[in-house]
């Protein structure tokens, strides 16, 4: 693997919890309606799964677990995983230091992970729930982002490819209202 690719996937891990969003907002019912076109709805989609990444990454693991309710066993160890991965990898920014080891390259972090969660979905037998869930949260995610109205949504600037010059706020550049 390479270091390019692991930085990648670290800052997207990143990126995906720094997206936090009120759940208020993102359950708004007044916010929900039909698309008016089919063009309108694949810009819903767009805007709706860069601003709701991580209320929509929460439901797909709300999805998971509630598909392991049955079985906590492996519902134990995947979310021991998940802790796993989250302190291990997306959280640090320094070297990871492990009983006075030091390792100094995310790819063995990255492999050793990996093994783990490979070994964990093998022992636990959920593969199975593990693709029926993600189908059936991958499904209220699709839906929720068509319907979900994008009209109320403010992106940040970073966000925008005209920066703040169209964002009218007291920040925003030197144009007037026309």
């Amino acid at each position: 693997m390479s270091s390019e690719f692991l930085t990648h996937f670290k800052e997207a891990g990143q990126s995906v919890i720094s997206t936090r969003r009120p759940w208020s907002q993102f359950l708004s019912l007044y916010a929900l309606s039909l698309p008016t076109s089919l063009q309108d709805a694949s810009a819903r989609v767009s805007h709706n799964l860069a601003y709701f990444l991580f209320n929509y990454t929460i439901l797909l693991l709300l999805s998971l677990t509630l598909s392991l309710l049955s079985r906590p066993f492996p519902l134990i160890l995947l979310l021991l995983l998940l802790a796993l991965w989250y302190f291990l990898y997306f959280s640090r920014d320094e070297p990871l230091n492990l009983f006075n080891l030091v390792v100094l390259d995310d790819r063995a972090v990255v492999l050793a992970l990996a093994v783990l969660t490979l070994v964990v979905l093998l022992i636990a037998n959920v593969w199975f729930n593990l693709v029926v869930s993600l189908l059936v949260g991958a499904a209220v995610i699709f839906i929720h982002a068509v319907l979900r109205g994008t009209e109320d949504l403010v992106a940040d600037d970073t966000e925008s490819p005209y920066g703040p010059m169209l964002s009218g706020t007291a920040n925003a550049g030197s144009y007037a209202p026309v």
